[in-house]
């Protein structure tokens, strides 16, 4: 079976990508996966570490731009659609899926016109503009909520959850020891987030008292790389600073908790992962999207959560503290954000795929 993957540029977009390509490899090895990305996707990084395939277009996003590159990109879609056909038809794809990005659009919606099965996963609980226009065309539509069905020809779609790595249901909490440090792993992102990594600055002073035990793994992006490593220094904290980690589901089984924003697949993945968290969502989301998250976590006793307006480097050293001297606390926290996880939408994205592939062949 062959299986085109198209879209990425976050990490919200790539990995529930990488999921469903899991899931099939892990069907059976012989299945064909190739991901159809961008240049500077994250796709372009992540990819040729995991062994999965990877062709690119030259393709742009238009919204939020001038009027003059948002014009340029849109001239850029015709030849994009050129070149999706091109690697559609040399590839011969039993089903194209999109996940999102700017490489989803143009590939999904020529596939659709070539009369090859085709299916959508959104993430999110409000789609953008490009997945409400394929889900008009496609065959099948993945949400992750079910709120989500009223964007959509509900004739279509199916809420499957968001498909989440292998590598978080990897005995999640063994890696954890008696002894051990308490770890924090932060992040904001596959790009960082500026405000996070300056809170988490700001609360270092504040946590003086239990510096000796805290351990932080802290993935800042590229801007604030040199910033956030020289303040770990001068305070003498114990601190990996990294731009991106590569695999943060190992990091994760080292964690006592983590601290960072709420988009869609960081939920799926602390959920599918029991993991406790202090979520700081993005303000600027589209329509405050990442508050809907955490807010659905926080009211299921399954999250802590603070507000960007709120955000300081006190309230964060606080919060920080007062998890670590209640641990059962942090233990409350992981059972109940275990309840909300889901690690069948891999599988249950596959086991749909197969069956209309299946119908098709007949």
């Amino acid at each position: 079976m062959n299986v085109i993957i198209a879209g990425g540029g976050t990490g919200g977009h790539l990995f529930p990508g990488i999921a469903i390509a899991e899931e099939f490899l892990k069907r059976d090895r012989a299945h064909n996966i190739l991901f159809i990305g961008t240049e500077r996707g994250l796709e372009k990084k992540i990819l040729g570490n995991v062994g999965l395939p990877l062709q690119t277009l030259n393709v742009e996003g238009v919204k939020g731009k001038g009027i003059f590159k948002a014009l340029g990109a849109l001239l850029k879609i015709p030849q994009c659609m050129i070149e999706s056909y091109r690697l559609i038809r040399e590839f011969g794809p039993d089903i194209v899926i999109g996940v999102g990005g700017y490489s989803s659009g143009p590939t999904v919606l020529t596939a659709c016109f070539m009369g090859i099965k085709t299916a959508i996963a959104e993430q999110n609980a409000l789609p953008g503009v490009t997945n409400r226009i394929l889900g008009k065309f496609v065959d099948i539509i993945f949400l992750t909520f079910a709120e989500t069905r009223k964007c959509f020809p509900e004739k279509k779609t199916i809420v499957s959850g968001n498909p989440i790595r292998a590598g978080f249901f990897t005995d999640i909490h063994s890696q954890k020891k008696a002894g051990d440090k308490f770890t924090l792993l932060i992040f904001g992102g596959s790009q960082g987030a500026h405000s996070i990594n300056m809170a988490v600055l700001d609360a270092l002073p504040h946590l003086h008292a239990i510096k000796p035990v805290l351990k932080i793994i802290h993935q800042t992006g590229d801007k604030d790389l040199q910033t956030v490593s020289e303040c770990y220094r001068s305070y003498g904290v114990d601190a990996d600073v990294l731009p991106f980690i590569m695999d943060i589901a190992k990091i994760y089984r080292s964690s006592n908790l983590l601290i960072c924003r709420a988009g869609a697949t960081s939920i799926a993945e602390i959920t599918a992962s029991g993991k406790a968290a202090i979520l700081i969502p993005f303000p600027y989301a589209v329509s405050d999207h990442q508050t809907k998250n955490a807010e659905a976590l926080f009211h299921a006793g399954a999250c802590v959560m603070m507000r960007e307006t709120d955000l300081s480097g006190k309230k964060l050293a606080e919060t920080i503290e007062y998890l670590y001297c209640h641990p059962e606390k942090i233990k409350e926290i992981e059972a109940k954000s275990t309840n909300l996880g889901n690690p069948e939408a891999a599988a249950h994205i596959v086991d749909v795929c197969m069956e209309i592939i299946a119908l098709k062949k007949i």
